[in-house]
């Protein structure tokens, strides 16, 4: 082992990447020649090199996703809901965690209605389970995981509850929320899925509570500034009184509003127009003074200066996906956003470059590490440019060695075989990025 500037093998963005990283152990080219005939281990394989010692996937990734798809679609369906809806900790036998009954409603459904929507679509709608397990989260969302009909956030979708609980209590808040609280951002999540099946089944019960959401958040809005989002982070749906100034996510909300606008309700409209006001004289900008707009996104975590990757990838992806219609600027702001990402949240992992998801969790978990590569992917279709490129299949190759051979995925890869764990990471947000990283490979 010696001390060698590995961007050799990658492109010049990864030079970039880990010039911030140096001093780190890494192969040189004999040592890793050396590595790649040994048994080196990612995850739940061994891990394969091309000649340049770059990783490569141990499986494709269309068959990746279609492994992972199976396996969930054979998930047992208990108290009305496939396992894996109503619980966050699932075990590689779809059965809970003893250990731990704390669940994320909001974004490990809203997400995964997504994940499903995109890959049934993907899929050219024949299978139509696909659909119906996309509906079952819906369901879930709609009849189980609301707050009491009273408050500042009546009727507004739990951020985080209790694994097994038909409907969620009122006192349900678990992880980093109080008994009695919500994360507004979570709402926007579930609003944005539910408007998206909606669409692909006309059910109106989903469109109802998705304007339902966006009618709350817009009744909840407050001036945002250089120092607070237009909603906390956190705050308690009874009273709404907030805790945590800056909620990073504001693109799911900003997402919500636009699927909504011209459905006749001014507010929604007028309330987008100042949320991407605020984003881009407030939350663009911070990029380069520190980044104290994108602190706070997971429901686990309540620590003060707790900046994410997830939120400034999150909002790549919307200009990606915009571009002009949203944003003149769009590709220098999300130039801007990933190389914000770069700087604070990757590492090196068994020799690859991977994304963290936060200043205080640094690790690959899989919903931020496919995340990274599906929004550099789709930059590199989108501007035509090769900077990220190699950075972004060198993420996703390394995630999928945390799928199991027979579908089962484990929450990270890199740290050993395992089966199953945290869902949103494991599957639900996991599945929508790899369609969009295979959608950019067309």
């Amino acid at each position: 082992m010696i001390y060698m500037p590995f961007y050799k093998l990658f492109n010049a963005a990864l030079k970039n990447v880990l010039l911030l990283l140096v001093p780190v152990v890494l192969l040189s080219h004999d040592s890793l020649a050396q590595a790649v005939k040994q048994d080196v281990v990612i995850g739940n394989h061994k891990a394969m090199y091309d000649k340049n010692g770059m990783l490569l996937p141990w499986t494709s990734l269309q068959n990746a996703v279609e492994l992972e798809m199976q396996w969930y679609l054979h998930c047992p369906v208990t108290h009305g809901y496939p396992n894996f809806v109503w619980m966050t900790f699932m075990d590689g036998n779809y059965q809970p965690d003893i250990k731990r009954n704390d669940f994320i409603p909001a974004t490990q459904n809203g997400m995964g209605i997504i994940s499903y929507l995109k890959y049934y679509v993907y899929d050219k709608r024949r299978n139509k389970k696909v659909l119906d397990w996309a509906k079952y989260m819906g369901d879930y969302l709609v009849q189980e995981s609301n707050t009491p009909d009273e408050g500042k956030y009546p009727h507004f979708t739990r951020s985080t509850g209790i694994a097994g609980k038909f409907p969620q209590p009122p006192d349900c808040g678990t992880q980093g929320d109080k008994p009695y609280e919500i994360q507004p951002d979570k709402g926007a999540i579930a609003g944005c899925a539910l408007v998206l099946l909606y669409k692909e089944t006309n059910d109106k019960k989903y469109f109802v509570q998705a304007l339902h959401n966006a009618n709350v958040l817009v009744a909840n809005m407050r001036k945002g500034d250089s120092t607070k989002s237009p909603w906390p982070f956190r705050t308690d749906y009874r009273t709404g009184e907030g805790r945590g100034q800056v909620s990073g996510d504001m693109v799911y909300i900003l997402k919500l509003f636009d699927l909504l606008s011209g459905s006749g309700n001014t507010q929604i409209d007028s309330a987008g127009k100042q949320l991407w006001l605020w984003i881009t004289n407030y939350q663009l900008p911070d990029l380069s003074k520190g980044g104290t707009l994108w602190d706070q996104f997971f429901e686990d975590h309540d620590e003060a200066n707790d900046r994410t990757a997830w939120a400034p990838l999150n909002l790549a992806r919307y200009l990606l996906e915009k571009k002009e219609k949203l944003d003149t600027a769009w590709q220098q702001h999300t130039h801007d956003l990933i190389e914000f990402v770069n700087k604070n949240f990757t590492s090196i992992h068994q020799g690859i470059p991977v994304c963290g998801e936060q200043d205080h969790d640094k690790d690959p978990w899989g919903g931020i590490l496919s995340t990274y590569g599906a929004v550099l992917a789709m930059y590199t279709k989108a501007t035509g440019s090769d900077e990220y490129k190699s950075l972004a299949w060198q993420a996703l190759n390394f995630s999928l060695y945390a799928l199991n051979t027979d579908g089962c995925p484990c929450e990270r890869a890199g740290f050993g075989p395992c089966r199953g764990g945290w869902q949103e990471d494991a599957h639900t947000d996991k599945i929508h990025n790899y369609i969009d990283a295979l959608n950019a490979m067309q």
